[in-house]
C-alpha cells in the first residue's frame, strides 16, 4: 500500500497569461515560488515523522517546485522524469486559452496538430508513477510533481471519470492524495475548485 500526492507546479508567467504550456520548458515565476514554499510548510507538517520519496517531471516549473518541497521535508528529489511531463500541445503551444478555443474549439474534444493524445498522456503518466511505487518500500510514501493536464488524466483513470467534474480546474501547487493498494486507487483529497 502506498500514498501518492500529486501536485502540480507552481505558477508561471504563462499561467498568469493564460498561455499554454504543454511541454514548452517555461520557469516559475515569483508567485510561483511562494505558491511553491506555502504548498512545502504544509506538507512538512503534514509528513512530519514519515519517510517520502519525492519524483518530478523535469521541466523546470516541476522541477523547481519539487525542489523546494524537498527542502522543506528534509530530502531531496530522487528522480526527474520525462513521463511527467505534461501533455504536449503541439501546434497550440504559446497560444492564450481564447485563441485555442476560437481555433480547435472545446478543450479535452480539440484536435491539435502534432499534439500528444490523450491516451498516451495517461500511458505515460500512469507508467512513470507505477515506476516509481514499484520502487519504493513498502510504508514509504509518494509525492509526484508534474502538470494540470497529465494529473487531470490520472486522476480521471483513478476515479472512473467521477473527477474532476465539468468546470473543475486544478489550481497551481494543488496536491490531490490517493491510497494505491495493487491495482486499486481511492482518492483521499482532491484540489479541484470550481473555475
Amino acid at each position: 500500500m502506498t500514498i501518492l500526492t500529486l501536485v502540480r507546479h507552481g505558477e508561471t508567467d504563462w499561467n498568469s497569461g493564460g498561455r499554454i504550456q504543454g511541454s514548452t520548458d517555461i520557469p516559475l515565476n515569483e508567485t510561483g515560488r511562494a505558491q511553491a514554499r506555502e504548498l512545502a510548510e504544509r506538507l512538512a507538517a503534514e509528513y512530519a515523522g514519515r519517510e517520502v520519496v519525492i519524483v518530478s517531471s523535469d521541466l523546470s516549473r516541476a522541477a523547481e517546485t519539487a525542489d523546494v518541497i524537498a527542502a522543506a521535508l528534509g530530502t531531496t528529489v530522487s528522480r526527474r522524469m520525462p513521463g511527467l511531463q505534461e501533455r504536449s500541445y503541439g501546434d497550440a503551444e504559446g497560444m492564450d486559452a481564447p485563441t485555442f478555443y476560437e481555433t480547435y474549439g472545446p478543450w479535452h474534444a480539440a484536435d491539435v496538430p502534432n499534439a500528444e493524445s490523450w491516451p498516451v498522456v495517461r500511458e505515460r503518466a500512469l507508467a512513470a508513477l507505477a515506476e516509481v511505487v514499484a520502487e519504493t518500500p513498502d510504508g514509504v510514501d509518494v509525492i509526484a510533481v508534474a502538470h494540470g493536464a497529465l494529473i487531470r488524466e490520472v486522476i480521471m483513470f483513478a476515479t472512473a471519470g467521477e473527477f474532476p467534474r465539468e468546470g473543475e480546474r486544478l489550481p497551481n501547487c494543488s496536491a490531490t492524495t490517493f491510497r494505491l493498494d495493487g491495482d486499486a486507487w481511492e482518492m483521499l483529497a482532491y484540489a479541484g475548485v470550481a473555475s
